[in-house]
C-alpha cells in the first residue's frame, strides 16, 4: 500500500487528534508532532490552521455528498431516500469520530468564524437535499410528509445531528448506528 502524501498524513493526524483529545484545543505544534513533521512543513502544505480544518470539512462534504446521488438513483421511494441520506451521514460519522467533533463545532471553539459558517453550510446543504427529496414526493403523488417539506427536512436533520451529539457525548463509544432502524421508525411516524 503506497504511503499517503504528507498533506494527507497531516489531515489524518488532525482527524485522529480530534477524536483522541476530547475538549482540548489542538495546536499547530501538537499537530505537527503527531504528523511527524515540523511546523514549517505543516505551513508549507497549509497556509493556516484554519485551512487544515477547512480541508477536513471539504473531505466530509465530498465523502457524504458524492454518495447522495447513488442513494437517489437506487430508490425512487421518498422514505428510503431520506433514510439513505441520513444513513450516509451517520455511517460517515461512525467511521470518523474526529471529523464528527469538527462537524458538531466543538473542535472549532476559538477558531475562525469562517469555519463555523462552513459547518453550517454542510448541514444546510444536507437539509436542502432532504427538502428536495420531500418536494419531489409531492410532484410524483407519492407518500408525502404530513408537514411542509421545509419543516420535515429540518426535523430529519435535527434528528441526525442529535444522534451525532449522542455519539460525541458518549466519547465515541455509542455508535450513531446503534438502534438506527427503530429510531428511524419513529421519525417515519412523525414525518410521513
Amino acid at each position: 500500500m503506497p504511503r499517503p502524501s504528507r498533506k494527507q498524513a497531516i489531515l489524518e493526524s488532525l482527524a485522529h487528534e480530534l477524536a483522541a483529545q476530547s475538549g482540548n484545543r489542538i495546536t499547530t505544534a501538537s499537530l505537527a508532532a503527531s504528523a511527524g513533521v515540523s511546523e514549517a512543513a505543516l505551513y508549507r502544505h497549509f497556509a493556516s490552521k484554519a485551512k487544515i480544518f477547512e480541508a477536513l470539512i471539504e473531505f466530509a462534504e465530498e465523502s457524504v455528498f458524492s454518495r447522495i446521488n447513488k442513494v437517489l438513483s437506487e430508490s425512487q421511494e421518498t422514505v428510503a431516500r431520506c433514510y439513505g441520506i441520513c444513513y450516509l451521514l451517520l455511517a460517515f460519522a461512525d467511521r470518523n469520530p474526529g471529523i464528527t467533533r469538527l462537524l458538531l463545532g466543538d473542535a472549532l471553539t476559538g477558531e475562525n468564524e469562517r469555519l463555523h459558517k462552513r459547518v453550517e453550510q454542510f448541514f444546510n446543504r444536507l437539509e436542502t437535499q432532504l427538502r428536495q427529496v420531500l418536494r419531489e414526493a409531492g410532484m410524483r403523488n407519492e407518500r408525502e410528509s404530513v408537514v411542509e417539506p421545509e419543516v420535515a427536512a429540518r426535523f430529519i436533520v435535527d434528528w441526525s445531528e442529535g444522534r451525532l451529539h449522542h455519539y460525541r457525548r458518549s466519547i465515541f463509544t455509542t455508535s450513531p448506528m446503534d438502534g438506527l432502524e427503530q429510531s428511524w421508525a419513529l421519525v417515519v411516524k412523525a414525518v410521513f
